[in-house]
C-alpha cells in the first residue's frame, strides 16, 4: 500500500472517532502518549490538514498533532 492511501484511510479513521474521542479527551493526556500514538495522530492531523503541498501539510501535523491523541488511542484501542 503506498504513502498516500496509507494516509488517506488514517485520516478518514480518524475523522470516524475523532467527534467522540474528542469530547472527553482531557489535556494531560499529551503528556502521556506513546511513540505510536504519537506517530499516527501526526498522520492523522497530515491527513486533515487543508488543501496544501506534502511539506505544509507536514508543518501542519507538527504543529496540531496533539489535538488528534485521543482520536489515535481510539482507533488503536479498536484493532485490539
Amino acid at each position: 500500500m503506498n504513502t498516500s492511501r496509507r494516509i488517506l484511510l488514517a485520516g478518514l479513521a480518524g475523522l470516524a472517532v475523532a467527534p467522540t474521542a474528542m469530547s472527553g479527551a482531557p489535556i494531560a493526556a499529551v503528556a502521556d502518549a506513546t511513540v505510536a500514538e504519537e506517530r499516527f495522530a501526526r498522520m492523522i492531523a497530515a491527513a486533515h490538514a487543508p488543501d496544501v503541498c506534502a511539506s505544509q501539510a507536514q508543518h501542519y501535523a507538527d504543529a496540531h498533532w496533539p489535538d488528534y491523541v485521543a482520536a489515535a488511542r481510539a482507533v488503536l484501542d479498536a484493532r485490539v
